[in-house]
């Protein structure tokens, strides 16, 4: 059985954690934000830039939301279990009567709540720039919640695996922004080569970004066969997290 009251222990122990570096973690992703917007604001003017569905600005806003949202969750969680091992704190967690995927489950739903502050607080400071609306809250936060899920789960998996800061920032590099910048959230699939068209279609996170985008349209289309492929492809990297976690891999240096 689970210990509910470890778990709320850690969750509340991070959430005051990332309020009380308010400056690193929230104002930070907001700056970085403002300014892509205010950039594409001004590129967006000067060339009349547009988009099918409207403004150009308007359509990468929902996209820039969705990658600091995955940014933040990867970092936290990653960054939470290097310093841990690092300063030895994590040898005592695990002396704790707590299982490791007790530790797991604290940590994605830490990076939930965290993802869901930034997205909000981003979306609203945007709405004093940009002519910008949820329509469907559902679908917002529903994939809103896969993203988090699916990028905390990286984070975790990179933790748990390496011990250094720069496994950690290489593997950030490597994947973790390509897969972000390269997954529609500054264009469209529709103005790209049929080549460079077909391997996006084979990018579940594609998919995430252009759900999440729809849900800031008054008209939204599900996929079902789409979305199962998303679901599948997110358990994937959650079970095999979770049995990372659970038989252990270099834990205690």
């Amino acid at each position: 059985m689970l210990n509910f009251s470890a778990i709320y222990s850690i969750i509340a122990f991070r959430i005051k954690e990332f309020l009380q570096e308010y400056h690193y973690s929230l104002l930070a992703p907001l700056t970085t934000n403002l300014l892509f917007i205010l950039v594409f604001i001004t590129v967006e003017n000067y060339y009349s830039l547009s988009m099918d569905s409207g403004s150009f600005v308007e359509f990468i806003a929902p996209g820039l939301i969705i990658m600091i949202v995955a940014q933040e969750s990867y970092d936290n969680s990653s960054a939470t279990l290097i310093h841990m091992k690092q300063i030895g704190s994590l040898d005592d967690w695990l002396m704790a009567p707590i299982y490791r995927i007790e530790i797991l489950i604290s940590l994605i739903f830490t990076s939930l709540i965290i993802g869901i502050i930034l997205a909000l607080f981003n979306f609203f400071i945007f709405t004093f720039l940009i002519d910008i609306e949820i329509y469907n809250f559902f679908y917002f936060f529903y994939y809103l919640f896969l993203v988090i899920i699916f990028f905390s789960c990286l984070g975790c998996f990179v933790g748990i695996i390496f011990n250094s800061w720069d496994s950690q920032s290489t593997f950030s590099s490597f994947f973790v922004a390509p897969i972000n910048f390269l997954s529609g959230t500054f264009f469209s699939i529709n103005y790209l080569p049929d080549n460079l068209k077909a391997i996006l279609l084979y990018n579940p996170y594609y998919y995430v970004v252009s759900f999440f985008r729809n849900s800031f349209n008054d008209e939204f289309s599900f996929n079902l066969v789409e979305n199962i492929f998303i679901i599948f492809f997110i358990l994937l990297t959650l079970i095999i997290t979770s049995f990372i976690f659970f038989k252990g891999f270099k834990i205690i240096k």
